[in-house]
């Protein structure tokens, strides 16, 4: 009898939770509910790089280093350097020697805290796009309308010995290469004697115009004074050169050039290098490897020194490295985006792995910018709710355990994405998800190979309150798109959790309905 009175009390709360959900929806009894309640509890959450509540660092399914942002409608894409993990025959890490690195990873996001895995652009090497490279680093990204067409460059390092550039049509690609060769090397007027031909800044000026800015090192008994740094107008075209590269007067630079346009006030940024001598620190009010900004009335210059923007991350995290950066407004904020070796010790590695993270900034008044004085894993405010009601891609989250992610389509690997690598006790997490009134139903589109699976909904934690199952049987091949009715109350602003059970099955996207 008591067991009698359970169902029905569940089936009348399916009932009010999802009244209008279409015959397809799946509705489970409260012995269902059982079932797959003692399933799920019978697992082990699979360990995190990034706990749930943490922002830093922006993704873990993969490593991404010397960040540069794009604002793209109102969505925030980063592009990064694709660090490999070296190993030895022992399979122990080996030191980053940056020389296997050919790909650009790309993620975004409309709140900065839940990222979309866009995968990574095959920049250079034999099967990327620029077949005459051998790596890819350091990307710098820009847009523009050309002959009404709106299309996206992307620039790069090849190693320290040039600087290449792609061109698509989103900011996902695909990306072709438009010259098959470098844009800069060191037959460029003004760049032979560049120490690092790389590290490039881009600038598409309100009037249209475009420069770019590149270089780093430092000559024998020139820590002060390196003179390695340039900046160039580009063509329309944004894939040639409108004159010569000038040399900018930069004090102990050591690479990593940034630019912004704040007002009418044109911002350089780069990474000060590690010969900061005690009388110089005094003198200009900067120490090694930080993050400095310089302003100017011109985009070619020359630049005044400002402050400090950003110390070394060691001084946050403990991690000391080298220092990467990019400066960007979104919604109506400065932020910073910048690399630190975060994940190496929860990774159990060494040697120079990088993991990018972003943090928001304050632009004052008088266009001076102070120096961030601390930062925490959790300290970044979230840009805006998640809406759970527009499907979005399952390769979308905060945070994850036990997953990875791989390309939706054969051949291409920059733009939609799937959840892959999944086994019982992977889970995803989403934060600021804002359900308001009331989500009736869960919908996700599943890829199947014969396997059966399950996703358990939960609110705010890995052992928080259940609101929804959605399973299914081994019994199809292909893709198929699957609903189920909450079980649970879900409202107002929650962190959402996804834990998974089986494996061999993929997931391409998910959304709740009102």
């Amino acid at each position: 009898m008591k067991l009698l009175l359970r169902c029905l009390t569940l089936i009348l709360a399916l009932l009010a939770v999802c009244p209008d959900a279409t015959a397809e929806a799946r509705r489970y009894t409260a012995l269902e509910a059982d079932a797959l309640s003692s399933r799920f509890a019978a697992l082990t959450p699979a360990p995190t790089l990034k706990a749930i509540g943490y922002d830093a660092p922006v993704m873990t399914q993969r490593l991404g280093a010397d960040p540069w942002a794009l604002v793209d409608g109102d969505r925030v894409y980063l592009y990064m350097t694709a660090d490999v993990v070296e190993r030895g025959a022992d399979g122990a890490a080996k030191q980053n020697s940056y020389s296997k690195i050919n790909r650009l990873n790309v993620v975004s996001s409309s709140d900065l805290i839940n990222w979309t895995d866009h995968g990574s652009i095959a920049a250079a090497g034999y099967t990327g796009a620029a077949k005459w490279g051998g790596n890819s680093w350091a990307p710098a990204v820009a847009a523009k309308e050309i002959d009404g067409r709106k299309q996206y460059f992307v620039y790069f390092a090849n190693g320290g010995n040039g600087i290449g550039v792609l061109r698509g049509d989103s900011p996902t690609g695909p990306f072709t290469d438009p010259l098959g060769h470098a844009l800069v090397n060191r037959a460029t007027p003004n760049c032979a004697d560049v120490t690092w031909l790389f590290d490039p800044a881009v600038l598409v000026d309100e009037d249209g115009s475009a420069y770019l800015y590149f270089g780093g090192g430092i000559p024998a008994g020139r820590e002060a004074d390196p003179g390695t740094a340039r900046v160039v107008r580009l063509g329309d075209d944004m894939i040639s050169l409108c004159g010569d590269p000038q040399p900018l007067a930069v004090p102990y630079l050591f690479e990593d050039s940034g630019i912004n346009r704040i007002g009418d006030t044109y911002y350089y940024s780069y990474c000060t290098n590690w010969n900061v001598s005690p009388d110089a620190r005094r003198t200009h009010g900067f120490d090694s490897a930080q993050i400095v900004y310089m302003t100017s009335s011109s985009p070619m210059g020359p630049f005044t020194l400002g402050g400090v923007v950003l110390k070394n991350p060691g001084n946050y995290y403990g991690c000391y490295g080298n220092n990467h950066h990019c400066i960007f407004s979104f919604k109506g904020e400065w932020y910073i985006a910048y690399h630190t070796q975060l994940l190496e010790k929860p990774m159990g590695i060494s040697g120079g792995y990088r993991a990018t993270s972003v943090s928001r900034i304050t632009v004052r008044e008088d266009g001076s910018i102070p120096t961030l004085q601390v930062i925490r894993r959790d300290s970044l405010p979230q840009a805006g709710c998640f809406d759970p009601y527009t499907a979005f891609s399952a390769a979308t989250m905060a945070t994850m355990g036990g997953v990875t992610t791989a390309a939706a389509a054969e051949g291409v690997s920059c733009g939609d994405m799937v959840l892959s690598g999944i086994h019982d006790g992977s889970w995803v997490a989403l934060r600021g998800v804002d359900f308001g009134a009331g989500a009736r139903s869960f919908t996700a589109t599943i890829r199947r190979s014969e396997c059966a699976g399950a996703i358990q909904l939960r609110l705010d934690s890995l052992t928080g309150d259940i609101i929804g199952y959605l399973d299914w049987d081994g019994s199809c091949e292909g893709t198929q798109t699957l609903t189920a009715c909450l079980t649970g109350a879900a409202e107002g602003v929650h962190d959402l959790v996804m834990v998974f059970a089986g494996e061999g099955y993929q997931a391409e996207s998910w959304r709740f309905t009102e």
